[in-house]
Order: C-alpha cells, then structure tokens, then sequence
C-alpha cells in the first residue's frame, strides 16, 4: 500500500518519507529536548524541513527506557502550542502521545497523525482517533518505558511481533478506521535487548501486514550505540546506516533526528534502486 491518509494530507509512499523529530520534552535520551521552547521548536522544524523532512513528529513526553510520565495537563499545553506555531507550515503534524485525551486535544488543534507506543490499547485511545481522518502510527512495546527494558524475554521475536500488529490492526479495523490511515511500527528499543532489535531489523519486511506500510525509529538509539560505543548524540554515522538498512527492507518512512544526512543517503539508495 503506498497510499497514506494523513489528516489535512495525502501521502505518496512509492518514495520513501523522512519523519523529523521535535522534542519538546526535558529529558530527551538524545539530549535534543526542547523543554516546552515553542520558538525553538519552530527553529528546528524549519530547519528539518529546509533539510529535506516530509513530516514533523512532535513529542511532549519522553519515553526512553527508565522514564516517568509526565502529567497530561504539561503534556496538553505543550502540545497544543507547538501544533499552533507549526500549523502553518503546510507539512503533515503527528503528534507522538499513548493518552486519549493529549490525542483529542492534539486533533481538535490539528494534528494530522497520533504516533502511539502503546498501540492504541489504553483505555479510551482508539476512540480518541476513530472518528477521524488522521493517520496512526500502530506501534509495538512490550511493557511501559519505565520497565520495558528489564530483561524483555520472547520465544521468536519477530512472529510475536508481527502477531501482535496482525491482532492490533484487526482491532483498529473493526473499530472502523480505513486501512489506508494506518501505518505500522515494530518498536525497536521498546521492551526488547540487542539481539532483539537486530532480528527485528533484519526481517523487517515480516511486519508489513496485509501490504500496510512500515515506519522504523532507530535513530540514536542504544541499539547503535551498543555496537558502535558511541554515546547518544554521536551516532550519526549509525543512525543514518540503520535508516538506510530499515529502507532497504521495506519501511515506507524513516523517523530521525538527523534530517539532512538521511536525505543525501536515501537519494543514494534511490539512484542505486532505480539504475537500470
């Protein structure tokens, strides 16, 4: 499927997209948190988008291994006026939150996505979205960030997963959204060790369920810095790497940090995939 409805948008996935991130939280893994700066946060997109970024992911609430939720009300407020300094800038706007009412708080304002760690599974989230046309992006974690990462254990990682989006999206359908407003997420790093990730990497084309298309988050994550030693904010080289790998294996769009050298390296990959 190569067709995304996306709020406002209609997205062309025939080409591989690039996500943006926009970290609007305090305690980013990444160190990019812009702790609520609504000017910074519009510096930055624009930016990731002069740098060549198809859409823009805001978050509000860090979710690396070990953290604590924020309050829904910190989270709403920032939110919402990011969504309103950025609604302007005529490029799809998901919005990355696991509670209900962030999510409707973030559509009335005109969010064009949810991006949900937790699958749509909280009480009240896949009512939050249902009627409306935004995209989802169906993500897989295994427990919550606080303890996902204390020794997560599968039998075969990849047909647990890819079990788990299958049982997801017959969900989500029969709650009444249309295929082509979803987009699936395997969760790397999300309640899942090294080998984990790798195997997830490595046959990422098992989770397009049913043809849907596929988004891969690897960017600065451990699981680049576990083989390269680099701390967070020097995997570049890595994360450009693994954005290339999860292309090549099927995902439809990217979600980095690093907009710019992800663009120059997929419009390699593209010359490479087209040349006769």
């Amino acid at each position: 499927m190569s067709r995304l409805v996306c709020g406002r948008f209609e997205l062309d996935l025939s080409t591989p997209r690039i996500m943006a991130i926009v970290n609007l939280t305090d305690d980013s893994f990444s160190g990019d948190g812009l702790r609520g700066d609504v000017r910074a946060a519009l510096r930055r997109a624009e930016q990731a988008l002069a740098d060549g970024a198809d859409m823009l992911d805001l978050g509000a609430e860090s979710t690396r291994p070990g953290s604590d939720p924020v309050s829904e009300a910190q989270e709403t407020e920032r939110i919402i006026a990011a969504l309103d300094a950025l609604r302007g800038l005529n490029v799809p706007l998901s919005v990355d939150t696991c509670k209900a009412a962030v999510m409707r708080a973030a559509l009335d304002a005109g969010a064009d996505m949810v991006n949900d760690i937790a699958g749509f599974t909280a009480p009240g989230a896949l009512e939050a979205v249902t009627a409306s046309q935004c995209g989802l992006c169906v993500m897989h974690m295994r427990g919550e960030p606080r303890t996902m990462q204390a020794d997560p254990h599968y039998d075969d990682v990849v047909n647990e997963v890819a079990g788990w989006l299958a049982a997801r999206l017959e969900a989500i359908e029969a709650a009444g959204v249309a295929r082509e407003r979803i987009v699936l997420d395997p969760g790397f790093g999300f309640g899942k060790n090294l080998a984990h990730n790798y195997s997830v990497l490595r046959h990422l084309h098992r989770f397009a369920i049913d043809g849907l298309p596929l988004l891969a988050g690897l960017s600065r994550k451990s699981m680049l810095g576990a083989i390269t030693g680099k701390a967070a904010d020097d995997r570049l080289i890595a994360s450009v790497v693994g954005a290339t790998l999860a292309i090549e294996r099927g995902a439809r769009i990217v979600r980095v940090h690093d907009v710019a050298a992800t663009r120059e390296a997929l419009q390699i990959w593209r010359a490479c995939a087209e040349a006769p």
